[in-house]
């Protein structure tokens, strides 16, 4: 059996919210309920499954989202990535993210390492007194990386080490001698385990020209708009605007880190200042801060040096898409979209028609094509072939994520309004006569979000704290007490 999970998106939480621990019970939960639906075979006869490969489809740790890229300006992934102070920074993020997901990552770490899936030898026959002994399954655990963990490509002994301290925190079946990989080929094991379930995957950021520029080991324009623009602005508002804005406002931008994709931040920014800022002058300073970022973020050279890679043109498309200064009068979140997808040489959001021109969907090698990144849950049917009795039916998988998803409204989007809610997708993959036969199950789950931001505009100066009551939970779908994530308050 093979269960394919991504962009999970832990990270040191110095930017925003990250996954509780409370998705990692359930999943944990829901993977033995899997492995044992697996065991009843299309014979009819209970067999338990041998073992189990969970592939983490890439962006599992989140080492962009994080303040600390604030604090050694010269530090930057576009920079000499072996330098000992860039291995030195990589280190450190990592290290906080472990320190800030210790219990979530513990439970997957035993998932990999102890006897956490158990299955029955057998299922037990009805008013018989004797209770099949449960028999632990292997679960082996596969990383691979997409464009916020890039990094743990990198060829090298130091990254060796980082990578051995990824084994053993996360329980991973990786060599840490050798790059996570990027791509399947890149891993003889990986690939055999998909080869056995028809199945090819990939994080999905190559078909993203923003995120992916030709090699993983190098970084990409969506690098420097996270660390840039959007972390350097949660930075800024709390220091320049932290006194003046109200708490809602000072709550809701803590969100930016869910807002995909990356490009319609200022879009969901612009509903929420709407929503949770009284006086114009209160929106325009945000506005105008955010301006400036931008503005200093496309002058780069970083940015500039790009301006020649597309026929698109890529500086006034996301100075039209990042700049409120420059966003068009109505339909600004559409033509994002249509601007990006044109970047991407489609005409569709979706990913799928990548997924027509993978080379084992086209030689038929693979039945189901799996990427990420995207963070939309999908479900495509591509083709549906016939021959000499022998029917084969291509799908289209995208994993989606365990974190919030912001969703524009349709009944008025020019008035750039979201709504979000806690996402969760695993797919599983069966081989053989696993499962009764059938060739895959997918679960994706939504959670309704409770806003904790003051919706209702006010004038006065609000309180200095915010309350218990307000303070906005990590992402996920089982609440625990003390699990609440501490949000900024007022300056004293």
């Amino acid at each position: 059996m093979l269960v394919i999970v991504s962009d999970l998106h832990l990270s040191d939480g110095t930017t925003g919210a990250t996954l509780a621990s409370g998705a990692f019970s359930l999943f944990v939960q829901r993977l033995r309920e899997l492995a044992l639906s697996a065991s009843c075979r299309a014979d009819g006869i209970f067999r338990p499954v041998q073992r189990i490969d969970l592939v983490l489809l890439g962006d599992t740790l989140d080492l962009l989202h994080s303040a600390h890229w604030r604090e050694k300006p010269a530090i930057r992934p576009w920079g000499n990535t072996h330098s000992p102070e860039f291995i030195e920074q990589i280190a450190r993020i990592t290290s906080g993210i472990f320190a800030h997901n210790r219990q979530a990552l513990a439970l997957l770490r035993a998932l990999g390492t102890q006897a956490v899936v158990t299955l029955p030898s057998a299922m037990p026959i009805a008013g018989g007194h004797a209770k099949p002994q449960d028999q632990p399954t292997p679960v082996r655990i596969h990383y691979m990386v997409g464009n916020h963990d890039w990094f743990y490509h990198l060829p090298g002994p130091d990254y060796d080490r980082l990578r051995q301290t990824l084994v053993e925190q996360m329980g991973l079946a990786n060599r840490p001698d050798r790059p996570f990989p990027h791509d399947i080929t890149e891993s003889d094991e990986l690939l055999q385990i998909m080869r056995r379930h028809k199945v090819t995957a990939r994080h999905g950021d190559i078909h993203d020209p923003l995120s992916f520029e030709g090699d993983r080991d190098a970084s990409s324009l969506g690098d420097a708009i996270v660390i840039e623009l959007l972390t350097r602005f949660a930075g800024e508002v709390e220091s320049a605007l932290g006194d003046s804005l109200p708490v809602s406002a000072l709550l809701g931008l803590r969100e930016l880190d869910n807002i995909r994709p990356t490009l319609l931040v200022p879009a969901w920014m612009d509903g929420l200042l709407e929503r949770t800022c009284p006086l114009p002058a209160q929106r325009k300073q945000v506005k105008t801060l955010w301006d400036r970022l931008a503005d200093e973020f496309l002058s780069s050279s970083f940015v500039r040096q790009r301006q020649t890679w597309s026929a698109v043109n890529l500086i006034d498309g996301l100075a039209g898409a990042l700049m409120f200064s420059k966003r068009r009068s109505n339909g600004w979140t559409a033509a994002v979209l249509n601007w990006m997808a044109m970047l991407r040489g489609v005409k569709s959001a979706s990913y799928y028609p990548h997924a027509l021109g993978e080379q084992d969907f086209r030689n038929r090698r693979a039945k189901h094509v799996v990427y990420g990144h995207t963070h939309v849950s999908e479900h495509v049917p591509l083709d549906a072939s016939y021959a000499e009795g022998y029917v084969l039916d291509q799908m289209y998988f995208n994993a989606c994520t365990w974190r919030r998803v912001h969703g524009q409204t349709q009944f008025a989007p020019g008035e750039h309004e979201f709504i979000a809610s806690d996402a969760m997708t695993y797919l599983a993959f069966f081989q053989g006569d696993e499962r009764g036969g059938r060739p895959y199950e997918t679960w994706s789950g939504t959670l309704g979000y409770a806003p904790a931001e003051i919706t209702a505009n006010r004038i006065d100066v609000g309180r200095s704290a915010i309350s218990a009551a307000q303070a906005i939970h990590a992402p996920h779908f089982a609440i625990f007490p003390n699990s609440a994530t501490g949000m900024p308050s007022r300056r004293s």
